[in-house]
Parts: C-alpha cells; sequence; structure tokens
C-alpha cells in the first residue's frame, strides 16, 4: 500500500471523528436556565391575583450573536423584553412577571419559558405555579321551578375548590303526601370556583291535580350543602277549561230559553223556528 493512499485514509478518519463533534456543538450554542444558577426550573406560588417576579438567563457560548423570542405558556407570563440579542459568548438576563389567576382554586399550575432562535430552534424551562389560600368548599342551589319538562334549577360554586354535586329530590302532595322521593346522586358537571351551570331534573309522572311543594338538595365534598324548594300547583288545565265552557254555555243557553219563555208569554215578539235553530247551534 502506497505511501499517498495511507495519508489519505487518515484524513478521511480524521474528517469522519472529527464531524459528530462539530455537530453536536452547534446544538449547544446557547441554552436557557432560571437566573442564580442551581435551579433545573422556576417555582412561584401567592395568592390568586398577585403577581409574582422572576429572571431568565440567555447564555450563548458560540463565537456568534444569536437573537431569541421569548414566550410564555400554561401560566399568565410577561416580559421585560420579548425578543433579546445576546453578544458572542455573553448571559442576557430578562425579568419577567407570573400573574395567578384571580379566582384560581388552591393548587399548583404547569406552565413553561419557551426561547426561538431565528433558526427555529427552541429551549424551554419548566415553571411551577402555586395558588395559595383556604380550601373553602361552598355550594348553593338557586332559582327552582318546575315546568312541563321538569324541575329547573341553577348551581352556583361559591368556594375556592372544584366540587362534583350531588343531588336528592323530594316533592310532598296535600296532606304531606310523598309523591316524587329520589336518593343522592352524583351530577354528571364539575365546578370550577365561581361557576355557574342551569340544570334540568326530569319528572314526567307528575301528579295531575295536586298542591306540590319541591325540594331540592346538593352537597358536595368538604361539607358544602344547600337546599331550595318550589311550591306549585299540579292542575289539568285543558280538562279544567273544557269544563268550564261547558257550564258557561249551559248558562248561557237556559238564559236565552228564559228570555224566549218571557217573550212569548208578554205576546210583544214571535220568533220563528230559524231562529231558535240558529242560537241552539250558536251556543252549541
Amino acid at each position: 500500500m502506497s505511501s499517498a493512499f495511507r495519508v489519505l485514509m487518515l484524513a478521511l478518519l480524521m474528517l469522519s471523528g472529527a464531524a459528530p463533534a462539530a455537530s453536536a456543538a452547534s446544538a449547544d450554542d446557547w441554552s436557557l436556565a432560571p437566573s442564580g444558577g442551581g435551579r433545573p426550573s422556576f417555582y412561584a406560588e401567592g395568592a390568586p391575583g398577585a403577581v409574582l417576579q422572576d429572571t431568565v438567563s440567555v447564555i450563548n457560548r458560540s463565537g456568534e450573536p444569536v437573537t431569541v423570542r421569548l414566550r410564555g405558556t400554561g401560566v399568565a407570563v410577561a416580559f421585560a423584553d420579548g425578543s433579546v440579542r445576546v453578544p458572542a459568548r455573553t448571559r442576557a438576563d430578562v425579568p419577567f412577571t407570573v400573574s395567578v389567576p384571580t379566582g384560581a382554586a388552591p393548587g399548583d399550575l404547569a406552565g413553561a419559558v419557551v426561547a426561538r432562535d431565528d433558526e427555529g430552534r427552541s429551549r424551554t424551562v419548566a415553571l411551577r405555579l402555586r395558588a395559595v389560600g383556604p380550601k373553602l368548599s361552598a355550594l348553593t342551589v338557586e332559582h327552582v321551578a318546575v315546568g312541563a319538562d321538569g324541575i329547573s334549577y341553577e348551581l352556583v360554586n361559591r368556594g375556592t375548590t372544584a366540587l362534583v354535586p350531588t343531588l336528592a329530590v323530594r316533592a310532598d302532595g296535600v296532606f304531606g303526601r310523598r309523591v316524587l322521593d329520589r336518593a343522592p346522586r352524583t351530577l354528571p358537571v364539575e365546578l370550577a370556583p365561581g361557576r355557574r351551570v342551569e340544570l334540568t331534573e326530569p319528572w314526567p309522572d307528575r301528579p295531575a291535580l295536586d298542591s306540590v311543594d319541591v325540594r331540592l338538595t346538593v352537597t358536595a365534598a368538604g361539607g358544602a350543602r344547600d337546599e331550595a324548594g318550589a311550591s306549585v300547583w299540579c292542575v289539568p288545565w285543558g280538562a279544567v277549561a273544557g269544563g268550564l265552557g261547558a257550564v258557561v254555555a249551559g248558562a248561557a243557553l237556559a238564559v236565552v230559553r228564559r228570555r224566549r219563555r218571557r217573550t212569548a208569554g208578554d205576546g210583544d215578539v214571535s220568533e220563528s223556528p230559524r231562529t231558535e235553530v240558529e242560537l241552539t247551534g250558536a251556543v252549541t
């Protein structure tokens, strides 16, 4: 094997070994990290509505300047500068604020700080935000009404924790007669703090003729409980209207007949058979 060929092969081996190293170095030209060092991610906590501060560092290890754009995900993040140019072998510290949502229930919220350069490469640092405050479980049932489709009502979460309510329904008729009694069951709804929802409880077999007091009882974890009700007259108005119509028609016919007899007795007016037939037909 000639010396020239050996030199060529050695050069090719050196180039093939150097290529991955150069590629790996370019992938680490710049990085993103919480300022101050030693923190793998961001953490902040505060009461609902609080605005908290921190700083993110963009570290450029390359020999060229790099420009990155910053944004937050998952939670409300505002940067002092959304786009920053970092000179070669320099670090830029960018202050930012993160806001705890107003009305947030106590607990953790997940987010992230993301940076992307002009070549589309991105770096991400996790951000965990904790809303602090007393846990309050409170629930109300409001605007109970009985209609043709059933019992309508509204549920409102008055506390600071998410609730999955249960509902029990009871209805008593005249003299305390129980006409509806449904055991507590879990409703297919989750109420976030402050949320209001309108629901309807079916009641297809309600009494045809009764005076009914309806009572709804809602409960949820943490001791939340409330009751509300409504009173309604269950009356078959179609049948009542028909009966009243028949009574009115009968009374009108009796009045007409009395007037005819009185007129015939006085001899002042004679009525033709045609007139009587028309009156009877009108009444009927």
